[in-house]
């Protein structure tokens, strides 16, 4: 083999290991690029990930802010004071609407007269309570439940002589029981504003009270109850009497 023979094959090996050293070096850098880019993708996505977990929990911190506020708000109460609230906001909104209804469809002015009253005293109460409540965290309800949505029905169902009646029977066994809660809580609740409130607000229910014993078929209950009271306290003085009378020599 003569020298330009291995010059020529020397070329020739040369241009191979050229092409292999290329070849390899686009592969290596193919690799490199494919590493890169799942590692970026990874990463995207685990921080797509972190991110979504982080507003899902901020969202459920979001969320539960009224629910551990109201939670809170209630969980520093007494059971009274926390019955207390509930009720006076349940009773408070029944008086509102029962008192819509019968200063619409009230036949004697004084039924018509007494619901006007209702809704004046009882909505201005109302909101005072609420503006406690929001005060100390706890969310009042805004809507009546179903017991009491059935009275409303029930009495709007009704017309004339019947509904008066009705709707009085309704308003004094309502402040009958209206006055001994709030009687209660303002000598014996724990919590100072809600007896503050009980307590500025007993008065007008006592009046309330009186006025619900004057209504249309509630004098006659009134009258009866009166007479039987006083039968039986002059039967009493009677049988003192007699029984102080025989004992004497």
């Amino acid at each position: 083999m003569n020298n330009h023979q291995l010059i020529k094959y020397a070329h020739i090996w040369a241009l191979a290991v050229l092409l292999a050293c290329g070849l390899v070096a686009i592969a290596v850098k193919g690799g490199i690029a494919t590493r890169d880019q799942n590692s970026n993708q990874n990463s995207n996505s685990n921080t797509g990930s972190q991110n979504r977990n982080a507003n899902r929990s901020a969202n459920r911190n979001s969320g539960n802010t009224g629910a551990k506020g109201e939670q809170t708000g209630m969980a520093t109460m007494t059971s009274q004071d926390r019955n207390f609230l509930m009720d006076a906001a349940e009773g408070g909104m029944l008086e509102v609407e029962l008192g819509r209804v019968a200063a619409q469809k009230g036949t004697s002015e004084a039924v018509k007269q007494f619901g006007q009253k209702m809704v004046d005293d009882h909505g201005q109460a109302n909101t005072e309570l609420m503006s406690i409540a929001t005060s100390k965290g706890v969310t009042l309800p805004t809507e009546l439940d179903e017991k009491h949505r059935a009275h409303v029905t029930k009495l709007s169902g009704m017309t004339g002589a019947e509904f008066d009646r009705e709707y009085s029977k309704m308003m004094l066994s309502d402040h009958n029981k209206d006055v001994s809660e709030f009687e209660k809580e303002s000598t014996k609740g724990a919590d100072p504003d809600l007896k503050a409130f009980a307590a500025k607000t007993l008065p007008t229910l006592q009046q309330h009270l009186e006025m619900a014993k004057a209504l249309p078929g509630n004098e006659r209950g009134n009258s009866g109850n009166s007479n039987r009271s006083g039968s039986r306290n002059s039967n009493s003085n009677m049988n003192r009497n007699s029984n102080g009378n025989s004992n004497r020599p």
